[in-house]
């Protein structure tokens, strides 16, 4: 079992305290279920003792005697269920989380939405992550019916890509972007306006609108039109004049695309909005 430096682990009792600004913050009743959630047996209630203190001892103990895995910690201090609607102090955690692991040559990635804790060469730069949806479908989408089908595309392209379908998880993903994008120009109060009902603009002025009236950021624009490029190849001549093939890292960058997407109008949404 990997082990972690002792100044590494009096960062991590830190972070689980949540006493940093931004953080989630755990009162002294708090602690012993973390651990316990974590995958910990036998953990004793706070002591009433100093947290960072008390918890600080739990981590150099269970290294020490191998009775808990530290790693286990570390995992679900990146997972996202551990925050529930507390996004913000999610992104918080992780990116001190990121910073202190890189001192031990790790850091967290994540595999079908769970965190996993990877080795890495500090002198290699680390790999593009995809970027993933913090938002349910339902917070972006107010019509329970078109969220089922947005999340029914969601699943299959999910299905297309595990199975090496390539170009029909990048066609779905850009059917269900322009799905969203004009839901969202139908029921948004919007300060710029569309030249023809949302139904009947192209995928391309549907995105530069959304991103003028400010409810999705410019990288998302940007890798939204990408995306579009992508999605025209569904015709196969298009396929053949740009001598190029939807592979697996295409529809791991429209996945991106899309989850920002969603993420930005999710984050936007006013209270009449969609």
């Amino acid at each position: 079992m990997e082990t972690f430096d002792d100044s590494t682990l009096e960062e991590i009792a830190a972070i689980i305290c949540g006493d940093e600004p931004k953080m989630k913050r755990r009162a002294g009743w708090e602690l012993a279920q973390f651990f316990r959630r974590a995958g910990w047996e036998d953990v004793p209630d706070h002591d009433g003792s100093p947290r960072h203190q008390w918890v600080q001892e739990m981590l150099c103990e269970r290294q020490e005697d191998a009775s808990g895995n530290v790693e286990r910690v570390v995992l679900r201090l990146a997972d996202r269920r551990e925050y529930q609607q507390q996004l913000s102090e999610y992104d918080a955690v992780l990116l001190r989380l990121q910073e202190i692991l890189q001192l031990e040559c790790r850091r967290i990635e994540y595999r079908k939405g769970l965190p996993c804790l990877v080795t890495y060469d500090p002198d290699t730069p680390p790999p593009a992550q995809r970027v993933e949806l913090k938002v349910a479908i339902s917070d972006v989408v107010s019509d329970p019916d078109l969220a089922r089908a947005v999340q029914l595309r969601l699943d299959e392209a999910h299905i297309c890509q595990k199975n090496g379908a390539y170009t029909s998880a990048v066609i779905m993903l850009g059917s269900l972007l322009e799905g969203v994008l004009v839901h969202a120009a139908e029921v948004r109060t919007a300060t710029a306006q569309l030249r023809r009902p949302a139904g009947d603009t192209r995928l391309q002025e549907l995105i530069q609108f959304a991103h003028t009236n400010g409810w999705i950021d410019q990288d998302a624009k940007m890798a939204s039109d990408l995306l579009r490029t992508y999605r025209n190849l569904v015709h196969p001549l298009a396929e053949k004049r740009a001598k190029h093939s939807a592979d697996f890292d295409t529809a791991d960058l429209c996945w991106s695309t899309v989850n920002a997407v969603l993420n930005d109008l999710a984050a936007s949404n006013a209270p009449d909005g969609c």
